[in-house]
């Protein structure tokens, strides 16, 4: 192991309280912790509103642009470099401070949000997203992994929560936002609107944000990073040109699946050779990290993919104009907040968390099966239920799979934590939309085969809400039930999964998060940040 130090500077001083002998956590007051949360807020905010906010605009955008054939990569740019840039921001962090490299992802995220407003064409627009996004893979990383060296994990349970809250803000928000700026404004304000934020972040995590400062003598494993950037952007390539630009059994979609499988081999052949790994392997050794892994892939997975489709639902079957279906999200949204805003004050009071994830992978399970039973006479009431419930179940597991991944490692390694957390969730919705997707357009076109003058309705993909309703009533509401007999088969299938996530969540053995009463969490603090010092 190659040797850390931390700035001596920066240790408490003796007798202040901070922990057991070796913790070199400086003494922080709760006034101090809440001032460095409003910048790691507003720098979510950002993280959370960008994908949100373009999707809303690009229509105008790429019709100003004239790029409407590469529409997609605007979108895949941003995902390939933020899944990337992902676990190199967190080892980065672990290796040479957080607060610089958080700094330095949102100065990259900044830069890239500029350029993208000042485009003149497509080419530019896909290549400042991409740049917008490598600085947005440290954002959210940034944030938990700081979060993670401020608060003991007990006390971060109620933090996590609030940001639980501001990511279903987001969700709910970002659409609203961006279709408010794009027809009042300019589609350009939708990147702008991000420097005066981004700036306001900078400002307040640079002025309140002390850390101990790290020095490492560790070489980059730039080999590591390499074959871990080739693979996750071949998966990330199939999950979005898989069954819509190409074939599954194209030589193209074969050549990447080849191509992930060689170079995550080869990346699991380095690690395990390199003195300072970009993903120590030896992490997936602790039963709980391992778990929660797969609970976050599998929550992404439903997450993203499920959810991608109610608007579908909403706006043709139900009716709802495309501000509207946004609004109808929020019964889901209101039941992850309200749940994970509890979940945080119950963990921070007991210590305890093991039973919320067994909890929130059954819930969802049972919203995803409740959503699978809506049809064509499906009142927004009803729905609005059934998605209350979905929400409640992601409410209960969103931010304690990011709290017992950290609780599971060194302090060290919370940056790396951090980010495998994060990737596996990301990985885990580029899976759920591509794989729910295909299931989508199958089960869509597999109904109207026996539908009466399905002639008339042309491409699948080129139909919208608009032009549906300028079609014979029979046209219409052979293609409502279609939708639904779509939306049917989309949550089924994510209802099985959730079998999966279930029988995970139940080897979690429940570790006791560090600073708890009574359960030697100051000592294991101190005996991490000893492990840091030494």
């Amino acid at each position: 192991m190659a040797q850390q130090q931390v700035d001596a500077k920066a240790a408490p001083p003796p007798g202040s309280g901070a922990g057991e002998p070796g913790d070199q956590r400086p003494v922080r007051t709760q006034r101090e912790i809440r001032l460095v949360m409003i910048g790691l807020v507003i720098t979510m905010m950002l993280a959370m509103l960008d994908n949100l906010i373009v999707g809303t605009a690009m229509p105008t955008i790429v019709g100003d642009l004239h790029g409407a054939n590469h529409l997609s990569w605007v979108v895949t740019s941003y995902t390939l470099a933020t899944a990337a840039a992902t676990p190199i921001w967190g080892k980065l962090g672990d290796l040479y401070g957080r607060k610089g490299t958080f700094l330095t992802s949102i100065v990259i995220f900044l830069i890239g949000s500029a350029l993208a407003g000042l485009s003149q064409n497509m080419n530019e627009m896909i290549a400042f997203r991409a740049l917008q996004g490598l600085g947005a893979g440290g954002l959210m990383v940034g944030v938990m992994s700081i979060m993670g060296a401020l608060v003991s994990p007990r006390e971060r349970g109620k933090y996590q929560g609030m940001f639980a809250g501001v990511m279903a803000i987001a969700t709910v928000g970002g659409p609203l936002l961006g279709g408010f700026i794009t027809d009042h404004f300019s589609w350009h304000w939708i990147f702008y609107i991000n420097l005066p934020l981004g700036l306001i972040a900078l400002a307040v995590v640079w002025v309140t944000l002390h850390l101990p400062k790290v020095r490492s003598s560790a070489r980059v494993d730039y080999a590591g990073a390499a074959l871990l950037t080739i693979g996750i952007t071949s998966l990330v390539l199939i999950t979005t040109w898989g069954g819509t630009q190409y074939a599954w059994g194209s030589k193209h979609i074969i050549g990447l699946i080849v191509l992930a499988a060689a170079s995550l081999i080869g990346f699991c052949y380095v690690e395990a050779r390199v003195q300072e790994p970009m993903l120590p392997l030896g992490l997936f050794r602790n039963r709980d990290f391992t778990v929660v892994s797969i609970i976050g892939f599998i929550v992404g997975f439903q997450m993203f993919g499920g959810v991608t489709f109610l608007p579908q639902y909403q706006q043709i079957v139900q009716n709802a104009s495309a501000t509207n279906s946004g609004l109808l999200l929020m019964p889901m949204m209101f039941g992850m907040l309200v749940v994970s805003l509890a979940v945080g004050q119950v963990v921070t009071k007991t210590g305890k968390y093991r039973i919320f994830p067994i909890l929130g992978t059954v819930v969802m399970g049972v919203g995803s099966l409740l959503l699978s039973t809506m049809g064509t006479g499906t009142t927004r009431l009803t729905s609005g239920i059934f998605m209350a419930v979905l929400g409640a179940g992601m409410g209960f597991l969103m931010q304690i799979t990011m709290l017992v991944s950290q609780n599971s490692v060194e302090l060290k390694d919370m940056g790396v934590a951090s980010s495998t957390a994060t990737l596996f969730r990301t990985i885990g919705g580029s899976f759920g939309v591509a794989l729910f997707g295909a299931i989508y357009t199958n089960r869509i076109t597999d109904t109207l085969k026996s539908l009466p003058g399905a002639e008339r309705l042309g491409s699948i993909d080129q139909m919208t809400p608009a032009r549906l309703r300028t079609l014979p009533a029979p046209v219409q509401d052979g293609f409502h039930q279609a939708v639904s007999n779509g939306i049917h088969s989309v949550f089924v299938w994510a209802a099985l999964i959730s079998l999966v996530s279930i029988a995970a969540a139940l080897f979690l053995k429940g570790t006791p998060l560090r600073g708890a009463a009574g359960s030697g969490g100051e000592k294991a603090e101190g005996e991490d940040m000893a492990a840091m010092a030494h």
